[in-house]
């Protein structure tokens, strides 16, 4: 097999490149500022994004053995930044109220979510029995479904347990990792899916993501050394003519 690559490193526009090479592509007339450093200390992902540790990324990995050539790093936990409506008191006003932005960890199981100051008690409870039912839930196993319709939206599932809308968006985006909010109006069965995917990465984890130290570019390089070690041929800095 040959692989021809007209950049000078692995992974086109899914690159981690150095100074030099990112330069080269957005400041080709300068030269990079020496008080950066030097290029080997530089890994900087075009496309940035963590991976999921259940994912199927992982699992290709895996079954390839391109993750030998690969080190990782776990990242410590997920947070998410919610605007709550919080009061405070002074001697000149005595009572009054004022929005804030507050960063919470993201509750996943059942015990975090008890636990989190993301909620108030009855809340609480409501997400717990939420976490508790996906959790245990089997597609091929409807005895499992708790009254879930998953051909219905994941609106009205979400409604069934009566959470409250800042649940709701914590669940559907730091979650279920919806871009928009479309999550609301899709069959039900896709969000629990990709609710079940996070508990699934998280596993003893403290966090459901993983990344390589190197930058996502280690990927495709790691391939491009399965390749070699198979007797594949890989050219950079190669231009068809």
């Amino acid at each position: 097999m040959l692989h021809i690559d007209r950049n000078g490193f692995y992974g086109g526009e899914g690159a981690s490149v150095n100074l030099t090479n990112l330069w080269k592509l957005f400041r080709d007339k300068e030269e990079p500022n020496k008080d950066l450093g030097h290029n080997r200390d530089w890994n900087i992902d075009l496309i940035p994004k963590y991976i999921m540790y259940g994912g199927k990324l992982v699992k290709i990995l895996l079954k390839t053995r391109v993750s030998k050539y690969l080190e990782w790093k776990r990242t410590i936990f997920s947070m998410q930044l919610s605007t709550a409506l919080m009061s405070f008191s002074s001697r000149k006003v005595a009572s009054s109220a004022r929005e804030a932005s507050r960063i919470f960890k993201v509750p996943v199981t059942p015990k975090e979510a008890l636990s989190s100051d993301l909620m108030g008690l009855f809340e609480k409870r409501r997400c717990q029995k939420f976490l508790e039912v996906i959790q245990n839930f089997e597609e091929a196993n409807p005895k499992t479904y708790d009254g879930i319709k998953i051909e219905r939206s994941g609106r009205e599932m979400l409604k069934k347990y009566d959470l409250e809308e800042n649940t709701v968006d914590f669940i559907g985006h730091a979650v279920a990792l919806y871009t928009d909010d479309s999550f609301l109006s899709r069959p039900a069965i896709e969000l629990i899916r990709k609710i079940q995917l996070y508990m699934d990465s998280m596993g003893k984890n403290p966090s459901p993501f993983i990344y390589p130290i190197f930058g996502l570019g280690g990927i495709p390089e790691g391939f491009s050394r399965i390749s070699a070690v198979n007797g594949g041929t890989f050219m950079l800095n190669t231009d068809i003519y």
